[in-house]
């Protein structure tokens, strides 16, 4: 109820503009497909040009399907959306702004050599991977001088707010969800304290992300408090995919000695104080040492992308790392949907082909392409112990029977799947053979693996990959194993989720 009240003002405002918008847009392809039969024409022409450019170059079919079978059906409709939501990106000033910023922050992402020639020494099997993610990609690989991974985020947000009070130079803040509550209000409290003292505090959250949690006016709010603060990707009611690409990154910098990262929101059942879903599932990981500098540069990249006041000189938050004993090592990595590259997806990817005993994973969605459905089975055919842990109790009733309706081809193929009992899993975790692991925030999902900015944390050799292995293996003892005849529907309700599924990156 709380948050409908906090959006019911913007969805006022924004709500009859978009039907005015659509209404516009029908009458007048409607005025044009009566009256001037040549211009219909050449829209079936480049509408069947669209769809064979799809074929020909999409790195993700899957997810183009939607825009096949809407300009197959709908000829003059579709391609006329297709267009309109492609100019979009092509005109887009945040996202011109974004790529502007990722190009120039390359330079500050620098592999030591030495680490990459150790990596090679070690293991010559995985060194492919490695190779893809610091020379390809441009994420280093670090030296592992310290990283703690929490099973919950009751565990982690008291170590947070520990943190955050010893901060001194600067507080950079990057989430998806920001809810006012118990965990949002420690939080600012510290914030108002340390803005006092001088700290440069600052705070970026999505706006999508955040429309029924926060109010129109929170960024303005932090700003009196001395917080500097900007909404990702604002929300206007102007029709386009600007609204599809939203900011799901979770990150929070202190003074570049500490990071965190994971999958918990700054909202209050993250964190186990409401518990809407049941028993909220996730984890926060904490990163120092010389990693920490590759999630320094990833929220600056987004920060003067959207700032007015731009940061000329990133080195200038550059600290010098906590020092820890050294135990294996950590590439942070960022996703973005403004390339062609699927990072997040190619990363797991790489992680169930190389998997020699077991790969175990959580994620709260399994939508997926059957480039991944393949990658999963024929991992489970060659001996494999592949499990995949979801949510017993679901967010979204709608994504959680699509997210079912993979579970027969995939346990007929041999994968495992397990439902967590007791509540909701939002945990984004990949472990595997006791040697590599990623921790992030990006689901098994079109949204996440195609359309969303994201971030995760690769982990290779270190020993505190064994406590992901341990939670992972704790945790299943609450979970109950899936059968494929327990999620079979009849004829009506296959066809309905068959439907549901060709729309799903749009979910």
């Amino acid at each position: 109820m709380e948050r409908l009240k906090r959006s019911f003002s913007r969805i006022c405002l924004l709500l009859p503009t978009i039907i005015l918008e659509f209404v516009l847009l029908s009458k007048l392809m409607h005025w044009f497909g009566n009256r001037v039969v040549w211009i219909e024409t050449v829209l079936h022409i480049v509408g069947a040009i669209i769809i064979l450019t799809i074929v020909r170059t999409a790195r993700h079919l899957s997810s183009s399907i939607i825009w096949i079978i809407c300009i197959a059906m709908f000829p003059v409709f579709g391609t006329v959306t297709f267009l309109l939501l492609g100019a979009d990106l092509l005109i887009s000033r945040t996202f011109k702004n974004i790529t502007k910023w990722t190009d120039f922050a390359r330079s500050y992402y620098v592999q030591d050599k030495k680490v990459m020639k150790e990596l090679a020494e070690k293991d010559p099997d995985l060194y492919g991977d490695f190779h893809y993610i610091s020379k390809s990609e441009g994420f280093p690989f670090y030296k592992n001088t310290g990283f703690d991974y929490y099973k919950t985020g009751d565990e982690g947000y008291p170590v947070m707010l520990e943190e955050l009070k010893k901060a001194e130079k600067f507080i950079f803040m990057e989430y998806f969800i920001i809810e006012e509550g118990v965990m949002w209000n420690g939080i600012l409290e510290i914030l108002e304290q340390k803005a006092k003292e001088g700290v440069d505090v600052r705070v970026m959250y999505d706006d999508l992300g955040s429309f029924f949690t926060v109010s129109g006016k929170f960024a303005s709010h932090l700003e009196e408090k001395g917080i500097r603060c900007i909404p990702f990707n604002r929300i206007n009611p102007i029709i386009g995919t600007i609204l599809n690409h939203r900011d799901h990154r979770k990150i929070m910098v202190i003074d570049g000695k500490v990071a965190f990262s994971g999958g918990v929101n700054l909202a209050d059942e993250y964190i186990n104080v409401i518990s809407p879903f049941g028993h909220w599932k996730d984890n926060i990981i904490r990163i120092t040492g010389q990693a920490v500098w590759s999630y320094t540069v990833m929220f600056l990249t987004h920060w003067n992308a959207l700032s007015n006041v731009k940061d000329e000189d990133f080195a200038v938050f550059k600290a010098e790392p906590l020092r820890g004993r050294k135990d294996g090592y950590i590439a942070p990595y960022g996703e973005t949907p403004l390339d062609l590259e699927i990072v997040a997806q190619n990363i797991y990817m790489s992680i169930i082909n190389q998997s020699k005993k077991y790969c175990y994973i959580m994620t709260p969605y399994l939508i997926i392409d059957t480039d991944m459905i393949n990658t999963l089975i024929l991992a489970a055919k060659r001996g494999v112990d592949v499990r995949i842990m979801t949510p017993g109790i679901p967010d979204k009733k709608v994504i959680w029977k699509i997210t079912r309706s993979y579970y027969p081809q995939l346990i007929e193929g041999g994968v495992k799947i397990y439902e967590y009992t007791p509540g909701f899993v939002h945990a984004k975790v990949f472990v595997s053979d006791d040697m590599v692991a990623t921790v992030g925030t990006v689901n098994l999902d079109y949204r996440s693996l195609y359309l969303h900015f994201e971030n995760g944390t690769y982990l290779y050799g270190s020993k505190k990959v064994l406590e992901i292995r341990d939670d992972y293996l704790e945790t299943i003892d609450q979970c109950r194993q899936m059968n494929s005849s327990e999620t079979k529907n009849n004829l009506l309700m296959e066809l309905v989720i068959s439907i549901l599924r060709i729309f799903a990156p749009l979910m």
